[in-house]
């Protein structure tokens, strides 16, 4: 992810970089330090959730506008994207945005297209009538609206994402960007298949949306 963001980025779209580390043990760290505006360390390298990590990264950030990504999601199109995002979050009712989801073309099985462009799909649907939803990969978010609803909700271990847009829905538009992309990494679905990881993230919805905790006590990390 990292890499997208050369000088040429930065300047033309004035974005900085940060990057949160929750403690990793490879070289996250020494690359960050050479390519990002700043690096947040977990110094003390106790557990942090993805809620946690997040707002760290949000607290030490300069701009009004908040951009989440993964370390392994990249971005179709950089130029596109920021041009668009400016665009977009400049409407007064709108307070977030989020966008399609897809696998690393590289890596793209049948699988990956048809699990992807479904849920692409139902994401893109529910922001339409009314039902925010963003998955983790890519959340674009104004700053006085992020700070407003206090962040992500740093108990939440899995379904951050899903809780984080039911109290951004309360405050004004979430909007789902479908001919925007990012990639992810498809590794995860490698490890466990896409019935396991579906039925994850179905039981953690539910227990965030009925208990407003996740079922999950952690997002365990793939390697």
């Amino acid at each position: 992810m990292l890499l997208q963001f050369s000088g040429d980025v930065v300047a033309r779209h004035d974005v900085e970089v940060i990057v949160s580390d929750g403690g990793s043990s490879d070289r996250t760290l020494e690359i960050a330090q050479r390519l990002a505006h700043k690096v947040v360390e977990n110094r003390d390298h106790t557990k942090q959730t993805i809620s946690i990590g997040r707002n760290a990264g949000a607290r030490h950030a300069a701009g009004d506008v908040l951009v989440f990504l993964n370390a392994d999601t990249l971005i179709k199109d950089v130029d596109r994207f920021f041009a668009t995002l400016k665009e977009e979050i400049q409407a007064s009712q709108v307070v977030a945005l989020t966008c399609s989801v897809l696998v690393f073309p590289h890596e793209e099985r049948t699988s990956d297209v048809l699990f992807h462009r479904f849920y692409n799909w139902f994401f893109y649907m529910m922001n339409r009538v009314g039902m925010a939803m963003g998955r983790g990969e890519c959340h674009i978010i104004k700053r006085p609206v992020f700070e407003e609803v206090k962040g992500y909700a740093t108990g939440i271990a899995a379904g951050e994402d899903y809780d984080l847009f039911r109290r951004l829905e309360k405050v004004g538009n979430v909007k789902f960007l479908k001919d925007l992309v990012v990639y992810e990494s498809p590794r995860r679905y490698r490890k466990f298949g896409y019935a396991y990881v579906t039925a994850s993230w179905f039981l953690n919805f539910l227990s965030v949306f009925f208990l407003h905790r996740s079922i999950s006590d952690q997002w365990k990390p793939v390697r």
